[in-house]
């Protein structure tokens, strides 16, 4: 039968002892990581959140404590009191291994079955295993390590902000749902049926509603739900820092987010991250990145050949320029002796799938220099474009022609990841920017029509507004982001209260008065009541953090994450609803398809 801690108050945590403790008696409680019997000596690793300790027992201990320590194994939970002396044999490996606790006293609190895997930061076990038993998988040092650390960046986010003026208040998880991008969960009404709630995507329209309030600063570490295929930065639950600041523009919302994260990095790292932190338009970005999201940590940008190739005979290049396209290309520095032609066909391939016609190839080595295309150019002509590429011995060049420029863009700025990962780049250290001046609208190739790139209440900067509804293309939004090593970690805007704008932005996007009142009548409403000009952005918690500690997946940085399909093998969640419970929804399920 399990004991029980009458009688024993813990006074210390494993990993808090040091030579400085010599002589003190201490009581501890943890998991036991090992126990070692060498016959008249036992010796009993004991784990909690701050670290490990070892507790010895040897001829001097009670024989009765003694035979209990016996009788302990990986993972019980124990409770110990004893006295910290110095170790005759120092492990230079741990913090507390200057020292260890001669145990006087040992409970047994909770046996525990031989656990699936090895608690152990450099488990071998499948992450499918690992996920099953995460309440197992979350002792091992390494995840614990990373939770207490975003404990640490939420406490210095609220810290920030309260310092500057703002007040956190809550916003609704059951809300109208309304148009964000993804697709929203829906959670059904028991008490009106057919109708549905939807959990927020994000507090986007009940911060505004905050700022019409009269809560000029306000700061909430937000919990929001996106129904979106998951990948390595992606949950569909997620925490973002949402905050919005009324009478600011731009550089007033930027500049706040730059001081937060010279705050976080300084509290939580010990680092003094350089601001102002690079800025680069989304016109810039793509440019030179075919991304609006650019990892900045290694060069190979893109390059304009365009015009170099204008003219040329290969019709490819040509029939793409005549139709407004371009010809662009990255540069992969000594890459002939990692990209052979089979694994050029295989990025070849991969540009396919992603959208691509095709992609041209010149590769040049020490024996010789092979092209797809070079028997269409003249021997003039392929000098100038090897040139105009910076083109080396040893380089491979990776060509893409489309008529549609961005097609180009987004295709190389893929490439360029890949091929980076490939030739295994330096990726080190931190790199931040802004990214500004997004597109006011994109066009939705399906729908036919123009789309709002962000929200329908992101303003347009102030010289496009005329161009509203006679050239969409020409607009462009007060909108930012704020990417961390190529990672979006932060979007926001400054929104749009100007009623007659709001009208023209609604009419741009193809929306009737009737529509926007079903949808947003709520906020337009707000509006009449004397609205402040305002604005701000979210930051994603979970990816700041990821990133500050360098993870690979968010399931590293979250306590109990879902896999790639959606579900939670720990809960085996989502599961089916009994009938009863469909019927007080007045929900009927159809049959699956045969």
């Amino acid at each position: 039968m399990a004991e029980t801690m009458a009688g024993l108050k813990r006074t210390h945590y494993c990993g808090e002892l040091r030579a400085a403790h010599e002589g003190e008696e201490v009581v501890l409680c943890g998991w036991v990581q090992r126990q070692r019997d060498l016959g008249q000596l036992i010796f009993v690793d004991l784990r909690d959140r701050t670290g490990l300790v070892q507790l010895a027992f040897d001829e001097s201990t009670d024989r009765a404590v003694f035979e209990k320590a016996f009788a302990v194994r990986g993972e019980y939970v124990l409770a110990v009191r004893g006295q910290v002396r110095l170790r005759s044999a120092v492990n230079r490996e741990l913090p507390t291994g200057d020292i260890e606790i001669a145990a006087a006293e040992l409970r047994i609190l909770s046996r525990a079955q031989t656990p699936p895997f090895e608690i152990v930061d450099d488990c071998t076990t499948a992450e499918a295993t690992r996920l099953k038993y995460r309440y197992l998988d979350l002792r091992r040092p390494v995840l614990q390590h990373n939770l207490l650390m975003r404990h640490r960046i939420a406490k210095a986010t609220r810290d920030y902000f309260d310092a500057q003026g703002f007040i956190e208040l809550d916003t609704p998880m059951l809300i109208k749902s309304t148009p964000e991008g993804a697709r929203d969960f829906l959670v059904p009404s028991r008490l009106h049926h057919g109708e549905f709630y939807a959990l927020p995507q994000s507090p986007q329209l009940y911060k505004q509603l905050c700022m019409v309030a009269g809560f000029d600063r306000y700061i909430q570490l937000a919990r929001c739900f996106r129904d979106e295929d998951l990948r390595a930065d992606r949950q569909p639950e997620f925490t973002q820092i949402d905050m919005e600041m009324s009478f600011v523009d731009v550089e007033d919302v930027l500049d706040m987010g730059e001081g937060y994260l010279r705050h976080v990095f300084r509290e939580v790292l010990g680092i003094e991250l350089p601001t102002p932190l690079p800025r680069m338009t989304y016109t810039e970005a793509m440019a030179r990145y075919g991304s609006d999201k650019p990892d900045t940590r290694f060069g190979m940008e893109l390059i304009d050949l365009t015009e170099s190739v204008r003219g040329c005979g290969f019709g490819v290049f040509t029939s793409a320029i005549e139709a407004g396209g371009a010809v662009q290309a990255i540069n992969v520095k000594n890459g002939a002796g990692v990209y052979t032609r089979k694994e050029i066909d295989r990025l070849t391939e991969y540009a396919r799938g992603i959208g691509a016609k095709g992609l041209a190839w010149v590769r040049w080595t020490a024996e010789s220099r092979s092209s797809s295309f070079a028997k269409f150019l003249s021997e003039e002509e392929l000098e100038a474009l090897l040139a105009a590429a910076g083109m080396e011995e040893g380089d491979v060049l990776l060509l893409v022609a489309d008529t549609a420029k961005k097609r180009v863009q987004t295709t190389l700025g893929a490439l360029r990841l890949v091929v980076a990962d490939r030739m295994e780049l330096p990726r080190e250290g931190f790199r931040l920017l802004w990214i500004t001046e997004f597109p006011f609208f994109e066009w939705d190739e399906e729908a036919g029509a123009w789309a709002a790139m962000h929200h329908p209440f992101t303003a347009p900067l102030d010289e496009c507004v005329p161009w509203l509804t006679s050239a969409p293309e020409k607009v462009f939004a007060k909108a930012y982001d704020l990417v961390f090593n190529g990672v979006e970690m932060a979007s926001g805007s400054i929104r749009i209260t100007d009623p007659e704008l709001q009208g023209h932005m609604f009419h741009a996007l193809g929306l009737s008065e009737e529509e926007a009142r079903r949808k947003f009548g709520y906020l337009l409403d707000a509006f009449q009541y004397g609205a402040p000009p305002h604005g701000g952005m979210g930051i994603g918690l979970d990816r700041l953090v990821m990133q500050m500690l360098g993870a690979s997946t968010l399931r590293d940085v979250t306590a109990f994450p879902k896999v790639q399909n959606m579900t939670e093998p720990m809960t085996d969640c989502p599961s089916p609803a009994d009938e009863t419970q469909l019927a007080e929804l007045g929900i009927r399920l159809a049959e699956e398809p045969k």
